[in-house]
């Protein structure tokens, strides 16, 4: 009978996290030329600094292996045992573990009913991207990228961005900027099928759009070389934005 009840609160507990976790998600992934940018900095940094000190610099390693994702059932099963011998801390971890496993199959099914091509666009199955490192206010982020293989691009990240969340609120209370010399909004509110949202444009960057999905989650449209915001409107009414919300659980 101790057994039962045990078993049953961890799953409960394990039932209010994924609950929790799914209405608040993961940073979206930092911009790629940013960080390649950041590497190449910090590996010329690490280079002058060994060659300065007189010590050898690594020239070979074979990296870290690809490991999948944790399996739910053995996490949980690992959990109770855990907790039925008083080890509370390996409790939570394994918990964590299997909530890990948890958010990595929903990435992978929200993944699976994105459309396979945008307005002519192609998806890019190599840019694919699901991580998930922890439950709590930010864990998970969906990344997929479409693009002709010469200048136009969409990608879209699904997941929790406080900048872009920010940015919406301001905007949902009805305020706006116009750019210098013009008469033509840099940012304004739109809907995506029923659904609010904001477009942004900057002439460096294109077109940036984000639909909230829940309080800080959101799906962000970053268009590059796209012909105008009807284009942009255009793609973002391909996506299934209701369903998406569905599989999150936000409606």
């Amino acid at each position: 009978m101790k057994k039962i009840v045990i078993s049953g609160f961890v799953l409960l507990l394990c039932f209010c996290f994924v609950q929790s976790t799914h209405a608040q998600l993961l940073k979206k992934l930092k911009d790629k030329a940013n960080q390649v940018l950041n590497k190449k900095a910090t590996d010329t940094v690490a280079s002058t600094v060994a060659t300065e000190a007189g010590l050898p610099t690594n020239k070979t390693g074979g990296g870290l292996t690809n490991t999948p994702p944790p399996d739910v059932n053995e996490q949980m099963t690992e959990a109770e045992q855990a907790y039925t011998a008083s080890k509370y801390s390996d409790a939570r971890f394994a918990i964590q573990q299997a909530l890990i496993g948890v958010e990595i199959q929903l990435g992978k099914e929200i993944m699976k009913s994105l459309p396979d091509a945008i307005t002519n666009l192609p998806k890019d199955t190599t840019e694919d991207k699901i991580v998930s490192n922890q439950w709590g206010l930010s864990n998970l982020t969906i990344q997929r990228v479409y693009e002709d293989g010469k200048d136009k691009r969409l990608t879209t990240t699904i997941g929790n961005n406080p900048a872009y969340a920010g940015i919406a609120n301001i905007y949902f209370s009805n305020m706006y900027v116009q750019s210098n010399g013009s008469d033509q909004q840099n940012v304004k509110q739109v809907k995506v099928k029923g659904n609010k949202a904001i477009i942004q444009y900057d002439d460096s960057k294109g077109y940036t759009l984000m639909v909230p999905l829940g309080q800080t989650s959101l799906i962000v449209l970053e268009c590059i070389n796209f012909a105008s915001e009807a284009d942009v409107m255009a793609a973002a009414n391909s996506f299934d934005i209701d369903n998406i919300k569905r599989m999150l659980g936000e409606q």
